[in-house]
């Protein structure tokens, strides 16, 4: 069995979040939590005692939130809303993506602002723990009056409607519940409101797309670094003077980083001397200045994502009086995903330029009058294509990623009768990006082998111990290429290797 994470709510952090991406973890909360969600639960109860009209508590959704509905109705309505708006289309969300929307979903309604049940809450935190899937459709939210769509079916499957992947079978959700022991829950006044409100799905894919940016972003440094060496490139540039006058975070860190996988490299003390090449193109040269760029990027990206992950996103607040002061309920815009969108785009430039500057070393490295390498990195050239058309690969990734690197943030449709008459549309921004990383995480591996290449034909001359480490990891997978063979299985395992994350080093404890 999984550890327990315990869920603070408005308290987690990346790596808890990291944790539950990868499903290394069951859910707990803290009692306050409970009390803290019994007691906004019992405000909404208190409205509807009273006779009180309040918006998604005992009126219509959206453009008919004028219609007052009947107390005797109220469930009915809760269970309305979720049948109508599970609407979704496409295939399922990836469940790791699953899993880091149901667990911010319980994050958030445990701050205790969504006057919904602590056993409603319970019920989604029991599917998470007993590792079921509710069937998401991944298409259907424009980011705005909260991921509805999406989060309706995961709503849905806590009903007992629906699919749930259930031990690698869709079953349909209420056999799933059933062997899992869990009972289909009944919603309250306003609880359905507080399921499908919000921007949890948006976050989720967003924070996806930010782990696997980490992902690419580590291993195309170390890509950068191995193709410095098999280019016979100079680490001059990487100097820390160079760096530390202009002042950029991200350069200076990301410099170090080079220096630091280039310390020690025969190869390189091969060329200190008598070195017939006055600049290294930009491609090798300019690293860290663009590689620093897409860090400093993915800093920004992380907080305002890690700030979301954190948020209470759905409408209308709750908020149980306190020090004298009355319960109040308020109808605000929490759901608008307009930061999510604007991260999801910054993490998409980020994603396209990885694969951008590594589509160039690669070029680089199989054009003999720059590499000073063997044309197309093989032995007999001429009879043998080697890397040609490995490049074009990288050439047709990279373009498609400029496509798709197009800002979401700046689209917008009216729904709901001009009601909602401005969305973020983060959602899609927000998918796309793990298309583009597995685009990128080609690419990267492409260079790698291409790298990889370029050391060996250096013998009996050795790059640096990191980056032997690197290259043995490489070799481990993919044998040297002596002549034309077959290479898409190749590339197929070095890819998945970089989106993985399996090329990697501790990059605190690297001293330059």
């Amino acid at each position: 069995m999984n550890p327990t994470l315990t869920l603070n709510p408005g308290a987690l952090s990346l790596d808890e979040l990291r944790r539950i991406w990868l499903g290394d973890v069951q859910l707990a909360l803290p009692e306050q939590a409970v009390r803290d969600m019994d007691a906004s639960a019992a405000v909404v109860q208190a409205i509807i005692d009273r006779g009180d009209p309040a918006y998604g508590i005992n009126t219509g959704f959206g453009k008919l939130a004028q219609t007052r509905i009947p107390d005797d109705q109220l469930q009915a309505l809760q269970r309305n809303l979720i049948l109508s708006h599970s609407v979704g289309v496409g295939d399922p969300l990836d469940a790791r993506v699953a899993r880091l929307l149901m667990a911010m979903k319980v994050a958030s309604l445990a701050r205790g602002y969504s006057g919904i049940r602590s056993s409603v809450v319970r019920t989604l935190m029991q599917v998470f723990n007993a590792g079921l899937i509710p069937h998401i459709p991944e298409k259907g939210s424009v980011g705005a009056s909260g991921d509805l769509a999406p989060l309706s079916h995961m709503t849905l499957a806590l009903f007992g409607e629906g699919r749930i992947l259930c031990e690698g079978q869709w079953l349909p959700a209420g056999e799933a519940l059933a062997r899992a022991g869990i009972a289909p829950i009944h919603l309250a006044a306003k609880e359905g409101l507080a399921l499908i409100n919000g921007t949890q799905v948006s976050t989720a894919l967003a924070l996806h797309g930010l782990f696997l940016t980490e992902h690419l972003f580590d291993s195309a440094v170390l890509a950068g670094a191995l193709s410095v060496d098999a280019a016979k490139g100079s680490d001059a540039p990487f100097d820390p003077r160079v760096h530390e006058i202009r002042g950029q975070p991200g350069q200076i860190e990301v410099a170090r980083r080079y220096r630091a996988l280039l310390a020690g490299s025969a190869i390189r003390a091969s060329h200190l001397v008598s070195d017939n090449k006055v600049q290294d193109p930009y491609s090798l040269r300019c690293q860290p200045q663009v590689m620093g760029a897409i860090h400093d990027l993915m800093e920004q990206a992380s907080r305002t994502l890690l700030t979301e992950a954190n948020a209470v996103t759905d409408n209308p607040l709750v908020f149980p009086g306190r020090d004298g002061q009355p319960d109040q309920v308020i109808s605000g815009g929490n759901f608008h995903a307009e930061p999510v969108a604007f991260a999801a785009d910054i993490l998409a430039l980020a994603i396209a330029e990885i694969g951008g500057l590594a589509e160039r070393r690669v070029a680089l490295l199989i054009d003999a009058s720059i590499s000073g390498l063997p044309p197309f990195l093989v032995p007999e050239p001429g009879l043998n294509s080697g890397f040609m058309i490995a490049h074009v690969t990288a050439a047709a990734l990279a373009s498609e990623n400029k496509s798709l690197a197009h800002p979401g943030s700046v689209d917008s449709l009216p729904t709901s009768a001009n009601q909602e008459d401005h969305v973020s549309m983060a959602t899609f921004a927000a998918r796309r990006l793990a298309d583009m990383a597995r685009n990128t995480a080609h690419i990267v591996g492409i260079e790698l082998l291409c790298a990889a290449q370029g050391i060996d034909f250096h013998a009996p001359l050795t790059t640096s111990a990191p980056l032997q480490a690197l290259h043995r990891q490489i070799r481990r997978d993919v044998p040297f290429y002596d002549r034309d063979r077959l290479l898409a299985p190749d590339l197929d395992i070095v890819g998945r290797r970089v989106l993985e994350g399996s090329y990697r080093v501790d990059w605190k404890a690297m001293r330059p």
